[in-house]
């Protein structure tokens, strides 16, 4: 009849409840609050490797390790409580003494008073599953820690352009922190024209399907967290992780490379320049000294204090600035060999100031000189020509009043040698150029003493560069070995 009801007998019923848990795979059992089994499925014999027989009227201890028989008085008294403790994992041994890691459920057992008399567990052997997920695991830190040793930066991006995966070099490289670029856009790496066409790129790709740096590679610029930008070669190669394409850049830095092409580019035309700079010298040099010997005898025959007389004078200064930078050129040209010895730079610098102090320009300049002696492996004679370029160089950018202070400093195996002056400090733009051949800013200058210096510098295994500290001036730091380079010894 519709709608009616149709029971089965309780015992049909019990049976077939038994025949379902009879034929479960997974292992179930039932316990007394005490923790006595009393019921013991086929499951629980595959599982654990006792028969009913042998498992019913033991303890439950029969099948914890030792190290985990605390736990059961806390879950019997969880189920005591009324309280289902699910899916908890812990481990099991089996009746020939094997480990198991197993999922437990284990639910109160009540009767039709309503008490709770026992606990029914269910358990599910998952130690494959562990070892398939530890397997995993391993395989993933050993990707990942290949991945973060790795000296190129590596990034993995979404279809959307979402950082997914970035590594220690990138962050080492770029100079975040991996969290403030997880889930950015990966343009936050790139400076603009690309900042703002990257996204367009990817939407034509992904629509097109055109290569354009895909399994090509290219020098692109990177932006850096504080700004600067640099040269790096990028690499970019598609996948797919469950359906989703995702792209992977992996990104070589090549500052080193380009300043090492570029100095071998000023190289090739310091070279080329003094080749030139030492034929012109010595072709114009000895006429000059003959143009200047005839001009002296001519102005010899004049009367004294003649308007001629004056212009003779004139002309011989104009011959002496034009030899000076003769000499300059073939200095220049044909820089000395640097002969090293062990030299105090401290009274070699008192020698050198006291020669600056004798410059009309210097009279009203303070010059200081201070910091302990020391030993550098220098050329003494080519050293006093580079820190007079310097001295002087400073007290001309004073131009009246000010200060001149020359330190010297032991720094690990170097020793620094620093000039600061209190003038006005130099232009960004003008700094970048002055070490560039005949770049100059005097009005009568030749632009070869800073190029002539940084030759002699680095001749003699040293560097010097120029800095405009906040605070103002212009600060010039000389540095060189303070024991002889390994090809000396």
């Amino acid at each position: 009849m519709s709608g009616v009801s149709h029971f089965k007998p309780d015992d049909e019923y019990s049976g077939l409840l038994r025949a379902i848990v009879e034929s479960s795979d997974e292992a179930i059992i039932g316990k007394t609050l005490d923790g006595i089994i009393v019921s013991w499925n086929g499951g629980a014999q595959r599982t654990y490797g006792y028969t009913a027989a042998e498992a019913i009227g033991q303890s439950i201890a029969l099948i914890i390790p030792p190290e985990h028989q605390a736990e059961l008085e806390r879950i019997l008294g969880e189920i005591a409580q009324g309280r289902r403790v699910a899916s908890y994992e812990t481990v099991r041994i089996t009746r020939d003494r094997r480990l198991l890691n197993v999922s437990l459920t284990i639910s109160p057992i009540v009767d039709t008073a309503g008490c709770i008399v026992g606990a029914s567990a269910i358990g599910r052997d998952i130690t494959e599953a562990k070892r398939v997920e530890a397997a995993l695991r391993a395989s993933e830190e050993r990707y990942r820690s290949i991945i973060d040793s790795a000296v190129d930066a590596i990034l993995v991006i979404d279809r959307r352009g979402r950082v997914e995966a970035f590594n220690a070099a990138a962050e080492r490289l770029f100079g975040y922190p991996a969290g403030e670029v997880l889930g950015k856009n990966v343009n936050l790496l790139m400076p603009q024209p690309y900042h703002g066409e990257h996204d367009v790129y990817m939407a034509r790709y992904l629509a097109t399907r055109e290569k354009r740096i895909i399994g090509i590679g290219r020098e692109v610029t990177g932006l850096r967290k504080d700004g600067t930008t640099f040269p790096v070669h990028l690499s970019v190669g598609e996948m797919t992780i469950d359906g989703e394409t995702m792209f992977t850049g992996i990104l070589h830095d090549l500052t080193a490379r380009v300043a090492l092409e570029t100095q071998l580019r000023e190289q090739a035309a310091l070279t080329r320049l003094g080749e030139m700079a030492a034929v012109v010298a010595h072709e114009v040099k000895n006429p000059l000294t003959g143009i200047r010997g005839a001009v002296q005898i001519i102005g010899g025959r004049l009367p004294a204090g003649s308007r001629d007389a004056e212009v003779v004078k004139e002309i011989v200064a104009r011959i002496d600035t034009l030899n000076d930078l003769m000499k300059d050129l073939l200095l220049f040209a044909r820089p000395p060999q640097p002969r090293l010895a062990p030299v105090d730079p401290r009274p070699l610098l008192e020698t050198v100031v006291g020669l600056a102090r004798q410059d009309p320009g210097a009279r009203a300049i303070t010059i200081q000189v201070e910091g302990p002696s020391d030993t550098v492996m220098a050329d003494a004679e080519l050293l006093k020509l580079v820190v007079q370029n310097v001295l002087l160089n400073a007290v001309h950018a004073i131009a009246g009043p000010g200060l001149v202070r020359v330190v010297v400093q032991p720094v690990e195996s170097m020793c620094r040698i620093t000039v600061t002056d209190t003038g006005p400090g130099i232009p960004p733009e003008v700094r970048e150029k002055l070490f560039t051949p005949f770049f100059t800013t005097k009005a009568r200058g030749t632009g070869l003493g800073l190029s002539t210096a940084r030759r002699f510098i680095e001749a003699q295994g040293g560097t010097i560069r120029i800095d405009c500290p906040p605070a103002g001036g212009t600060s010039v730091t000389i540095e060189l070995p303070r024991s002889a380079p390994a090809a000396a010894v």
